[in-house]
Formats: C-alpha cells, sequence, structure tokens
C-alpha cells in the first residue's frame, strides 16, 4: 500500500476536523466520509487514536 497523502497532510486534515467539529473525528465517521484520511493515517500511524493524538501535538 502506497500513501496519497504525507504524513503533514495526514496530521492537518485531522486538526482541520477536530476544529470544525470541536472534538477529534471518530473513527467510524472517518471511514465512512474520508475513507481517503484513514487509509493514510493508518498508514503513518499504528492506529487512529495514535494519528489524533499527533494531530493534537502539531
Amino acid at each position: 500500500m502506497e500513501a496519497s497523502m504525507s504524513v503533514e497532510q495526514v496530521v492537518q486534515k485531522i486538526s482541520e476536523l477536530t476544529q470544525q467539529a470541536g472534538e477529534p473525528p471518530r473513527k467510524k465517521q472517518v471511514k465512512k466520509s474520508n475513507p481517503e484520511l484513514m487509509k493514510n493515517a493508518l498508514y503513518y500511524f499504528p492506529n487512529w487514536d495514535s494519528a489524533i493524538e499527533q494531530s493534537n501535538n502539531s
């Protein structure tokens, strides 16, 4: 599997979604609405929670 987004783009997109919703996006929600983001997040991070954590730290 190859990533179509950079790790910075993944973190930025998660941050944007968090700001829009006021809370981190749920895994199920992202899988449904933005499967490309989910695929890329799991390419760079061991799980969705790690991707969320990284986006909070940036």
